[in-house]
């Protein structure tokens, strides 16, 4: 199973469908870690900033995805949504991982978080970075519209079996890899 991983478009349209056409269409599932539509308050426009638009093309796609709440959505936004917006968490098991999803901008997670799951997603940071720990792997996608690592670039993941991936999608390179460890999930 190939899962696509992107968090914190806010509202940008064109972010949206250079992700999808260059990675995320070849995905069976998608998981969006939040802040779907808005740029809040402290981030500048993220181009072709159009949420309208980016809630159509959510709510047109055919495929499944999954969103969490971020900082920057809010509960009106489930009104014009068709899928539903899972919030503090949201929880996916596979054969091969037992996932929790969260937007990232809480400090704590629940305390038995790492004895349940072997895939830990966030985003809010916007900073991209794949890593394990105690047979824990924890992913943030960065962001395809608002990336704020340096040098700037903006970024995706693809989980599969193998490896799990983050993309530059404007170069289309990888910009890390994790091999995935072996689990009894």
């Amino acid at each position: 199973m190939r899962i696509g991983v992107i968090s914190d478009t806010h509202g940008s349209v064109s972010a949206w469908r250079k992700a999808y056409d260059q990675f995320l269409h070849q995905t069976d599932l998608i998981i969006h870690c939040g802040d779907l539509l808005y740029h809040g308050p402290r981030n500048p426009l993220p181009d072709e900033y159009k949420p309208n638009e980016l809630c159509t093309l959510f709510n047109t796609l055919e495929k499944p995805i999954v969103f969490v709440r971020g900082n920057c959505d809010a509960e009106v936004d489930q009104m014009i949504l068709d899928h539903p917006i899972e919030a503090p968490y949201a929880h996916l098991i596979t054969p091969r991982w037992r996932i929790l999803v969260h937007h990232g901008h809480r400090d704590r997670l629940p305390a038995k978080t790492k004895n349940f799951y072997n895939l830990i997603i966030s985003g809010h940071t916007h900073l991209p970075s794949v890593k394990q720990e105690n047979g824990v792997v924890y992913l943030n996608p960065g962001s395809p519209a608002l990336p704020k690592n340096e040098p700037q670039a903006p970024t995706i993941a693809v989980v599969d079996e193998e490896a799990i991936v983050i993309w530059n999608i404007d170069t289309k390179e990888a910009v890390q890899r994790l091999a995935c460890p072996k689990t009894n999930a």
